[in-house]
């Protein structure tokens, strides 16, 4: 194996380990307390994995140059944080949990194919192609039997809108990282997407917050689910390919499912098998060929 596939399955390895954690989120905010809501939630998590990443870097002793807290590009990326938790919450909120997962994940990899190819010159391999068709399959086969559909036309416009932020925030990540630590990178967007999101916190009810179970849950889904996992992303993200990456993400709600299997007691069908499966091949594949 040469040292430059080395290298490429250590970024594979780093990307699904990213996901794995991001997998724990479902079944951390379902061990939140009642009233917690989901977009309070994932503005309190932005807020402890900014805060975090923050730390980390400065422990690494990694430079912070002023032009990456005020490029376009990170402000961007920013942004396409900050709007990923609006819109895949509020997509969430008008066409359900099943709909809204399916089109925000489901459509990321299909958005960061597209982007990569019009802006990085990236080619769709048939092997991508395969994989990620199996992936969104599995993931719709995963998520769609928890629950009755629901079909709401801007809340799969809201799912779509968090799917394309995800794949642009992926795009310009890849890009920052090629002169950038990718702890640097990680800290400076997550914090950037955590002040965009300030204005929200002026109207959240904080009643709920003061618990123990709450404050856990909120430390987890923030320095793991979120500093953690995107250490690990960034730095695979370095030697894999944008749509390889995102396609690779969809590690996530494969162990969503397994973790709601065996940890919430939620039932295996026939069609929980099958979405299990056609996401391990997908990753199998995918992993074989970046």
């Amino acid at each position: 194996m040469t040292k430059e596939a080395q290298k490429k399955n250590y970024g594979s390895i780093m990307i699904l380990l990213a996901a794995m954690l991001w997998g724990t989120t479902g079944t951390a905010q379902a061990l939140a307390p009642m009233g917690a809501s989901p977009l309070v939630v994932g503005s309190l998590r932005l807020a402890v994995g900014s805060a975090f990443l923050l730390f980390f870097a400065r422990s690494q002793r990694v430079n912070f140059e002023p032009n990456l807290w005020l490029c376009w590009p990170s402000l961007l990326a920013g942004i396409c944080v900050a709007l990923y938790q609006f819109c895949f919450f509020a997509g969430v909120k008008k066409t359900g949990v099943a709909v809204g997962t399916i089109v925000a994940i489901g459509s990321g990899p299909v958005f960061a194919g597209l982007l990569t190819y019009l802006f990085r010159g990236e080619q769709l391999t048939r092997t991508w192609i395969i994989s990620t068709f199996l992936a969104v399959v599995g993931c719709a086969l995963l998520i769609g039997t928890k629950q009755g559909l629901t079909i709401n036309i801007w809340g799969i416009l809201l799912a779509l809108g968090a799917g394309f932020a995800y794949a642009l925030y992926a795009l310009i990540s890849k890009n920052l990282l090629q002169t950038h630590a990718p702890e640097a990178v990680m800290a400076v967007i997550f914090t950037l997407g955590f002040i965009f999101t300030l204005p929200v916190l002026k109207f959240l009810n904080w009643s709920w917050f003061c618990q123990i179970k709450t404050i856990l849950v909120i430390l987890h889904l923030g320095i793991l689910a979120t500093g953690l996992a995107y250490i690990l992303f960034a730095r695979g993200l370095t030697t894999v390919p944008v749509s390889s990456a995102v396609t690779l993400s969809l590690a996530e709600p494969l162990t969503a499912g397994l973790l709601g299997i065996f940890f919430l007691g939620e039932p295996l069908s026939l069609y929980t098998s099958i979405g299990i499966s056609c996401i391990l091949i997908s990753l199998v594949l995918i992993s074989r060929t970046t």
